[in-house]
């Protein structure tokens, strides 16, 4: 069953990559998702990729800490908001469905919620001691 489910997440995988590509240039595709979905598939199809991608600067800043911890400093999230926000305000200027602007503002809602209900915010030092 493990060697089924491996190319066929490779496939998904470059699949979603392709289309997440294609929403660079079509804003009415939502890129940063599907990208961080070909991701988690290449992680789960590949274990070379998932070692690179575990080893890259972005994972261990921003993903490693919070998944051990579910922690971030005030500054991780800010910078991860505002990031998503400008990519969510990508799509929502350059689609005229009001459908598709009602979904985009629901999405930074809940982020913003998720981000300060559901994360907890620490001070550097902590993080710092929490990772060591």
């Amino acid at each position: 069953m493990k060697k089924i489910t491996k190319p066929l997440f490779i496939l998904a995988g470059s699949i979603f990559l392709v289309i997440g590509v294609i929403g660079i240039v079509l804003p009415i595709i939502p890129t940063t998702p599907l990208l961080l979905l070909a991701s988690f598939c290449f992680v789960k199809g590949s274990k070379r990729f998932e070692v690179w991608f575990k080893g890259t600067k972005m994972y261990k800043k921003y993903v490693e800490s919070f998944l051990r911890h579910r922690s971030m400093t005030l500054k991780q999230k800010i910078f991860l908001n505002v990031f998503a926000d400008s990519m969510i305000a990508i799509g929502f200027f350059s689609v005229d469905i009001i459908v598709v602007r009602i979904v985009l503002i629901i999405i930074v809602l809940y982020k913003y919620y998720y981000f300060v209900t559901q994360i907890k915010t620490v001070k550097k030092e902590e993080l710092n001691r929490q990772i060591s």
